[in-house]
């Protein structure tokens, strides 16, 4: 029985990764630049990695310079490696790196994804300890970056990975976080991945988004307007100067604190509403 529900799930993840694939794979055919950026190597951030390089041809690999290790390698994990430690695809991000097309605009270049890195410090010793942990086949989970996106006359959002509450603790008052209208929170939302509330007065965030973990150990944030993917489902944002329309595939969804615009449901999925920025 336990064989039979494991081949199911296979099933499922497959089907899933594979409508994933194709929407990427459809919305990139006319685009010269792409670029996949990685958290952290551990399995639910990686998972269908190679697939996804089997389809599209991964040219811009970026992640955090590491030596990360398992005890277990999945084939996406050796995949992950392989990437990482390509001198030709891999890019290692750090705090105030810079890139042409990423977020560095010049006469000759004009136009970028306006992405930075605000974290890591490498120099940091708390973060080279982070790296060692994840090099002897420990949690590569603080390794992650924290990664700002902000659209000219628009909105601002950030990522956090899987950082853990101990380790942003340990360095809150090194990089100060600015104001963003959506954050991803660390850790799927869960109590372990509780944002600094430094962080979070600085940040004065319009929506959280809660990852998809186990009810019980996810922190809710009560004093926040939250979306949670354990119930929404998949979430877009469109984003337009001044405001951000949201999209869940939840057709039974709803929040109180968006404005309707009426405007219609698209991408598959359901409007829920509004905000401005």
């Amino acid at each position: 029985m336990k064989v039979v529900i494991l081949q199911l799930l296979i099933v499922i993840w497959m089907m899933k990764i594979k409508k994933i694939v194709d929407e990427i794979k459809l919305e990139s055919k006319d685009k010269d630049i792409m670029r996949f950026i990685s958290t952290h190597p551990d399995e639910d951030h990686i998972h269908g990695l190679k697939y996804l390089d089997d389809k599209i041809n991964i040219k811009n690999f970026y992640c955090v310079s590491n030596e990360a290790t398992k005890s277990e390698e999945t084939e996406d994990f050796k995949h992950y490696c392989n990437l990482r430690d390509n001198k030709s695809k891999a890019f290692y991000i750090y705090k105030g790196c810079i890139r042409c097309w990423l977020n560095n605009d010049n006469e000759k270049r004009y136009g970028s994804s306006r992405i930075e890195i605000l974290w890591p410090i490498i120099d940091n010793e708390d973060y080279k300890n982070e790296l060692l942990n994840a090099k002897n086949g420990k949690s590569p989970n603080n390794i992650s970056p924290i990664i700002k996106y902000s659209l000219e006359n628009g909105v601002t959002a950030l990522w956090f990975g899987d950082l853990e509450n101990t380790f942003m603790e340990k360095i809150k008052n090194l990089i100060e976080l600015p104001k963003a209208d959506i954050i991803f929170a660390p850790h799927h939302g869960r109590h372990s991945g509780k944002i600094p509330s430094e962080w979070m007065k600085n940040m004065d965030p319009k929506i959280v988004v809660i990852g998809e973990a186990p009810s019980e150990k996810i922190n809710y944030l009560s004093n926040y307007n939250t979306i949670t993917q354990n119930t929404a489902g998949n979430i877009l944002f469109d984003c337009s100067m001044g405001i951000v329309d949201v999209y869940v595939s939840n057709k039974n969804y709803s929040v109180n604190f968006l404005q309707n615009k009426g405007k219609v449901d698209k991408y598959g999925s359901k409007y829920i509403g509004t905000f401005k920025v």
